[in-house]
């Protein structure tokens, strides 16, 4: 352990000295109410901890990903990394993208590929693309339907990269077809 590592604990340890001391004095005649009330804060602490680790995992289940308006208008929340994330339905086959403005296409990766059916062996990697992560190899292919919502595309140019992603990308292929604003935590497409 580092010396500042070792300075909170003696930090805390003196914090839970006095408070330990605290309740002797305060409860010196009452320990079994003490126990007791410490039992129950601490199962209440444990409570909130579990709550809240719960909501983390849970909260994209009960809140809804995308919905949309009345205006036939597709609004989305912020997601907690700071991005926006678009389902699209394509062949009947539901993939969450990222959306990514500083992307030319419509990018899937090799898993999502996979999951639509189109095998990597099958791919002609001819394509080459620019990313974050430097220029990575990429084949194109067409999409015989793109639902997102009410809108659909058919025969939609798209890419497979082979470049490592966690996920696939909605670029402005497919973004410029909408309107787009971003206000209050929420993007919301227009057509």
């Amino acid at each position: 352990m580092d010396g500042e590592t070792l300075a909170r604990l003696a930090y805390l340890a003196i914090i839970l000295a006095a408070l330990g001391g605290w309740v002797m004095v305060e409860f010196r005649q009452r320990m079994g109410q003490a126990l007791r009330m410490a039992l129950a804060w601490g199962l209440i602490f444990l409570g909130m901890m579990a709550g809240y680790g719960l909501w983390t995992d849970v909260r994209r289940d009960i809140m809804p990903i995308q919905t949309l308006g009345p205006d036939a208008s597709i609004e989305v929340p912020r997601a907690e990394d700071g991005h926006y994330y678009l389902t699209l339905r394509i062949n009947d086959v539901e993939l969450p993208f990222m959306v990514d403005t500083g992307a030319s296409g419509l990018v899937l990766s090799l898993e999502d590929a996979a999951r639509l059916g189109i095998a990597e062996d099958s791919l002609q990697f001819f394509g080459e693309a620019n990313t974050a992560n430097g220029v990575v190899r990429t084949a194109q292919v067409t999409l015989p339907l793109v639902e997102l919502g009410p809108y659909r595309n058919e025969n939609f140019r798209a890419y497979v990269t082979q470049g490592e992603m966690e996920g696939s990308l909605l670029g402005m292929d497919y973004l410029g077809q909408f309107q787009i604003e971003v206000t209050g935590g929420r993007m919301i497409l227009r057509q």
